[in-house]
């Protein structure tokens, strides 16, 4: 009952614009609601270098269904500037939606934050 709720899209939009827009280095990270919307994690996968950080979507699934989290949340930064998917970014996403459906978690969203601005995969038609 004392989880936070993820009910305001800006807000979650200011959070990652926070810790992920001036990162120097790539970062992914995965939020954890459950199907109230209540945060029951929130995890850095992973860390790389200025260009490159990888994601496994077997890790992102498997920590889903360990917390028991319904629609996980993506979020990475993009240091270069520019929050346009690379074709890395496409694949890496389909291939993680893939793996969540067929264990019927659904994946709202998937975000990538510049230093100025950030892209969704939904909105974009992406997802």
């Amino acid at each position: 009952m004392d989880r936070p709720a993820l009910t305001n899209w800006d807000r979650l939009m200011a959070y990652l614009n926070a810790a992920l827009a001036h990162e120097r280095v790539e970062q992914f990270h995965v939020r954890f609601p459950d199907d109230r919307n209540r945060l029951l994690g929130e995890e850095a996968q992973s860390r790389g270098t200025a260009h490159h950080t990888p994601v496994y979507p077997r890790e992102v699934v498997t920590r889903a269904l360990e917390l028991r989290a319904t629609a996980p949340i993506l979020a990475r930064n993009h240091p270069n500037g520019s929050p346009t998917p690379a074709k890395a970014d496409l694949e890496m996403t389909r291939e993680i939606r893939l793996a969540a459906e067929t264990l019927s978690i659904v994946l709202p969203d998937r975000i990538i934050i510049s230093i100025t601005e950030w892209i969704g995969f939904r909105r974009e038609g992406l997802l």
